[in-house]
């Protein structure tokens, strides 16, 4: 889901529909001619996304025979998904490098609150459940508040119930499936979000959450001059395999990670003379 501009420097996104459905040749001549428009490309997905289209990105990038396609999955909920791939696009209008746009993505997850209220944890397997919470979700009006991102968190509602939220200000988009439910501008009010925002549900939200009856959540920092102080305030170095500038400890583009150091080498036995 491509989330609208976040504001007027924020770069158009470009969805990649229908991949597993679409003839091969059609699907490499779009991201052909993108990678030839703007020089590198970074495909944002989600861990929800059907297997055939993860197996024709794998494909289109392998006979591309290019490293300037990045594919990029973080274990973020659909919405966050969509949120973190808007604040690529915004840093996109930066004077930052490919590398350090691509590698990015992972620290601004760090950042990144995410979950939802659920009618039913029977078929959640992304948090871990009780049995007791598995229990009470066939109990008939019972809801649960969890928290996917940054650390897994689950409660039922209840008076008082709330989730453990940034240290930070943010803003936070709400997206309501086939649930309505009232708590999620509770919990705005609670981690003093600097405002709340809705948008639609993403068509993989169901399948991430195991259930219909959601309504996703997601606190995120919306200013680019803070997004732009994150990345450039970490060390940036170059990747030994493709010599891109990136931060972190593996390029996006190559998959590289750091040689292993090498180990010292043997001091040489020092001969001692008899006294």
């Amino acid at each position: 889901m491509a989330l609208p501009p976040q504001d007027e420097r924020t770069m158009p996104a470009v969805v990649l529909s229908d991949l597993d459905r679409r003839p091969l040749d059609h699907a490499l001549v779009e991201l052909h001619a993108l990678t030839e428009q703007y020089g590198y490309v970074v495909v944002v997905c989600s861990q929800a996304t059907p297997e055939p289209v993860v197996r024709r990105l794998y494909t289109l990038r392998s006979l591309l025979e290019s490293d300037r396609v990045a594919l990029f999955r973080p274990e973020l909920p659909p919405l966050g998904i969509a949120v973190l791939a808007r604040q690529l696009r915004q840093l996109a209008s930066c004077d930052l490098s490919p590398g350090v746009l691509a590698s990015a993505g992972r620290l601004l997850t760090h950042y990144i609150h995410a979950g939802a209220v659920l009618g039913s944890v029977a078929r959640l397997d992304r948090v871990p459940v009780g049995l007791k919470a598995h229990a009470r979700s066939w109990v008939p009006g019972s809801q649960f508040a969890v928290l996917a991102h940054p650390e897994p968190q689950l409660v039922r509602l209840a008076p008082g119930a709330t989730l453990k939220g940034p240290e930070f200000g943010t803003w936070m988009l709400v997206a309501k499936g086939q649930a309505q439910s009232d708590w999620v501008a509770g919990l705005a009010s609670a981690w003093n979000v600097h405002g709340l925002r809705e948008a639609a549900l993403p068509a993989e939200s169901p399948v991430w959450w195991g259930t219909g009856r959601v309504v996703e959540f997601c606190s995120y920092l919306a200013d680019l001059s803070v997004l732009y102080q994150l990345v450039t305030s970490v060390r940036q170095t170059s990747c030994h395999w493709c010599g891109l500038d990136v931060i972190g400890d593996r390029c996006v583009f190559c998959s590289a990670t750091p040689p292993a150091p090498e180990p010292p080498a043997p001091r040489a036995l020092e001969q001692r003379t008899p006294a």
